[in-house]
């Protein structure tokens, strides 16, 4: 159930990005997900990508400082009040959440959201005993 994200350390300057996707492009490695934390002098770029374990090692290979970091998908309704059920299960089950981010599929009603949480194990387990789809890596890579 677990997800595996990269995360790209990237200076807050023209280009950075492009290069980042530019060699992702060339491996022929597809994003699925991703979302950009910055302040004035840097970002941490998180993605999800349909071959994680090649994205890291070419990211690495031209010079980028990047982690690979363990995440969980859920799927959620996509309406109104979607969110509130998955949060409410973790925080019930003590869980802190340390960020998120969704994104929706082309074949789903459903949005997917991606947590970053500290007792991975335990949230899903909190998730699925509460009826709540966690998805397995390969179900996202495939999106």
């Amino acid at each position: 159930m677990r997800i595996k994200q990269i995360s790209v350390f990237l200076e807050n300057k023209s280009g950075r990005l492009a290069k980042v996707s530019r060699v992702l492009a060339d491996q022929g490695i597809n994003t699925r997900a991703l979302s950009i934390a910055d302040t004035t002098d840097f970002g941490i770029l998180r993605l999800i990508v349909n071959d994680p374990d090649t994205a890291y090692r070419v990211l690495k290979e031209s010079g980028c400082s990047v982690n690979v970091t363990d995440v969980i998908a859920v799927e959620i309704p996509d309406v109104p009040g979607g969110l509130a059920g998955p949060m409410e299960v973790l925080r019930d089950a003590g869980i802190n959440v340390e960020y998120i981010y969704a994104f929706l599929t082309r074949s789903s009603q459903a949005a997917l959201v991606v947590f970053r949480v500290e007792q991975i194990d335990n949230a899903v387990n909190a998730l699925e005993k509460n009826g709540i789809k966690v998805l397995k890596g390969s179900e996202v890579y495939d999106l």
